[in-house]
């Protein structure tokens, strides 16, 4: 076993093999390294760009010390996934999704041998992981749990599998209340996720189950959010759930004049931004789906079909390699669209997009991470939920917080799924009147205040004396406090 220092807190960070997952993990690994303690980040060797890439364009920060990666091997050969199958993001079929998560299962072993050899003073592993916190038991080291996604989604989530109210829906049309909750929130069949619905005695609905019940054993959770904007289901995650929480967020603001010098290093080049510099403010819509979801092409028409209708300027981002006969466009539309439309095919600044004047919308996935870029940008948003809680985030950017417009979509997917449907469920007439609205609507001033005004106060959460960085200082201390114990 390796001898500890007296002085430094060693923080081990577990997160999911997921994009959305491990670059908000490594954000936090930073965090905690820029207030003096040791971060070792687990992941595997095709996730493990993802944390150097981050932790490479931080270098300017100087932190205290340095990040150090523990490579772990995926069984993925071993539940009979392809060679190299180690994230989430490379998942194409229900089948294999499956396997995924099983193979997640298999980790448990290599996690407790390198606990075993290094004895950090406290484990963060990802909440899909709640086996981690009996593997951490076994050292006495205390587990912490992240949420890749925020407090009001997290308690929506507890009231569905809690109390699970769907189960007195006649129709899948039919809504239904979330019991418990501050505010009236209310979800059809459609938008409830397939997994909620399995029967009491069904595996997956017995794992949930153990999973509440490890999380309750928990130390407490880590919540990438700040108080301010979802105060009601922060008090309610803690006071009615019995959550022992610190919302230490958005943790990409963080040293953030720093950090856009790193990512400008990196994007300067990149045509986008160049191309808003030639727009107006507030003229772009920004479209963006993130890492996991693939629509099926008859979707992606009926998109480019509805931002063309709507006459806005848009920038979208789409996983499609450059063809000669595109047939997920309608013919001509890139020569129609030059200088209003830009398509990018790969990689995208999505920060540095969302924080430049000239975007006045974001058509979003409602991705927590993205959710939180967005607001920290000051841009409304229109939301288009998909799978996981999306549907739970819609309810928090239009009904809550009222700073966005839902696109119409009333059907939960899985992410594979998404890619596989033969159907467009979202028409073009319903984006281009989501698009309008939002761009040139009567509130689209209203909302754009709104979310302005959320700008600043997530700014503020992260600076010295705000609620997110008074609740990392309690967390370190109190850590501290446990490890001298």
């Amino acid at each position: 076993m390796a001898t500890k220092s007296h002085e430094q807190l060693d923080i081990m960070f577990f997160p999911y093999m997921a994009a959305g997952h491990i670059i908000p993990f490594t954000h936090v690994a930073k965090l905690f390294s820029s207030r003096g303690a040791n971060s070792t980040i687990l992941t595997t060797p095709l996730n493990a760009p993802l944390c150097t890439k981050s932790i490479q364009r931080s270098k300017c920060l100087e932190f205290d010390k340095k990040i150090e990666l523990i490579l772990i091997k995926f069984p993925y050969a071993e539940v009979g996934l392809p060679e190299g199958c180690e994230m989430a993001d490379l998942i194409t079929t229900p089948e294999m999704d499956g396997k995924f998560f099983l193979a997640t299962t298999l980790l448990e072993t290599q996690l407790e041998q390198i606990l075993d050899e290094h004895r950090p003073h406290c484990l963060v592993a990802d909440a899909f992981f709640p086996w981690a916190t009996d593997v951490a038991a076994k050292f006495g080291i205390p587990r912490l749990y992240f949420h890749a996604t925020g407090s009001f989604p997290l308690c929506a989530s507890l009231s569905m599998m809690i109390h699970r109210p769907h189960k007195k829906l006649l129709s899948k049309t039919e809504s239904v209340v979330l019991p418990g909750l501050p505010d009236e929130i209310k979800m059809t069949g459609d938008q409830i996720a397939d997994f909620f619905k399995l029967d009491d005695e069904a595996e997956f609905t017995k794992l949930c189950k153990a999973g509440l019940e490890l999380e309750e054993r928990s130390y407490g959770v880590i919540v990438n959010s700040f108080y301010e904007l979802e105060p009601d289901y922060v008090d309610h995650y803690r006071k009615v759930y019995g959550r022992k929480t610190w919302h230490i967020g958005p943790v990409s603001l963080y040293n953030k004049e720093l950090e856009d010098i790193a990512e400008s290093s990196i994007a300067e080049q990149h045509q986008c931004l160049k191309w808003l510099d030639s727009k107006k403010p507030n003229s772009v819509v920004y479209v963006c789906f993130g890492s996991m979801i693939k629509f099926a092409d008859c979707q992606l028409l009926e998109i480019a079909a509805g931002l063309e209708a709507s006459g806005q300027d848009f920038i979208w981002v789409v996983k499609k390699e450059k063809k000669d006969v595109e047939e997920w466009l309608p013919e001509g539309f890139e020569k129609r669209m030059e200088g209003n439309g830009l398509i990018i095919r790969d990689w995208a600044p999505q920060v540095l997009i969302l924080e430049h004047e000239a975007i006045g919308a974001f058509l979003s996935h409602c991705g927590w991470n993205s959710i939180l870029e967005a607001v920290s940008a000051g841009i409304p948003m229109i939301t288009w939920p998909v799978s996981a809680d999306s549907f739970y985030i819609e309810k928090l950017v239009t009904q809550i917080l009222r700073v966005g417009v839902a696109v119409g979509n009333e059907k939960w997917v899985s992410f594979v799924d998404a890619s596989l449907k033969s159907d467009a469920r979202v028409k073009r007439v319903a984006i281009e009147r989501a698009v309008t609205n939002i761009m040139v609507g009567d509130d689209a001033e209203v909302m754009r205040n709104r979310v302005k005004a959320l700008r600043e106060m997530a700014s503020g959460a992260v600076e010295q004396g705000g609620s997110s960085f008074s609740d990392l200082t309690a967390l370190i201390e109190e850590l501290r406090t446990l490890k001298n114990s």
